[in-house]
């Protein structure tokens, strides 16, 4: 599933064609993704141009004057920046054409992605109106202050987006090793200082995945078709039976929340 650095990616990679350019048509093969592609598409965004680009969490937000698309990639999507008349592909669902022969052109063979509009702020979208903070505006106090009282473990509650948004699984596991943090362990129980280690973690993992394109396991590619590489940095994540870079240990796996958690038994405590 794309997680913030492969959103973010996709997000510089679009933007240059997208800011000030102005949509000519837009082409929904299949609307059926997780929600309706929006219907109002075809007739709000024809002659109208870009004004903004932007990331929220792990939604992306092409912004007009009268109002936004959001754009959400699910568990498979991708966005590419093609020439207009390329014949599209199976799972190539949505296209918004530019007037200058270019389209952003969405593909989602699992079709859990989604095509929105709404002409009221964007931030006040349901989907969007109650994420917590970006990664890189959280810290250790306000960590630390949120896990007050909750059982839960660490890595389902950095997850959470309301807590932050944007840390998913592969980097909720990567940023909890890089803080020799176990990922079961309550979230109540985890000090101030280690909550500030962990804050600082995850924002050094995700600078890090972003400038390494992203991660790419099985379908993620940019705007111009490019894996992400951070798969050849991690150091926990689907390494169950291997050799701890660090200390020696075999990584190990185990389920946390419904979702796969790993970690090493030495180096996360």
């Amino acid at each position: 599933m794309p997680e913030l650095p492969e959103v973010e990616t996709t997000l510089r990679g679009i933007t240059p064609y997208l800011l000030g350019n102005t949509v000519a048509a837009v082409v929904v093969r299949d609307g059926r993704l997780r929600w309706p592609v929006a219907p109002e598409l075809r007739r709000e965004l024809p002659g109208r141009s870009v004004v903004g680009v932007r990331r929220r969490g792990k939604y992306l937000l092409i912004s007009f004057e009268h109002g936004h698309v959001i754009l959400h990639l699910g568990m498979s999507g991708s966005l590419r920046i093609l020439p207009s008349d390329t014949p599209p592909e199976k799972h190539d669902h949505v296209d918004l054409v530019l007037i200058n022969a270019l389209c952003l052109r969405l593909r989602d063979p699992r079709r859990f992605g989604a095509v929105l509009w709404t002409r009221e702020p964007a931030l006040t979208h349901p989907l969007l109106a109650n994420l917590g903070p970006e990664p890189w505006d959280v810290h250790g106090d306000y960590l630390h202050q949120r896990a007050q009282g909750r059982r839960q473990a660490v890595k389902s509650f950095i997850m959470n987006s309301n807590t932050v948004v944007g840390v998913g699984n592969i980097y909720a596991n990567e940023s909890l090793f890089a803080a020799g943090i176990h990922p079961a362990r309550p979230a109540r129980s985890v000090s101030r200082l280690r909550y500030a280690r962990l804050a600082s973690s995850i924002r050094r993992v995700l600078d890090d995945a972003i400038a390494a394109g992203g991660t790419t396991l099985r379908d993620f590619v940019d705007s111009r078709g490019r894996p992400g590489y951070f798969a050849q940095n991690l150091e926990v994540y689907h390494r169950d039976g291997l050799v701890c870079h660090r200390c020696g240990a075999r990584i190990r796996h185990k389920r946390i929340g419904q979702r796969s958690a790993y970690f090493c038994i030495m180096c996360q405590r």
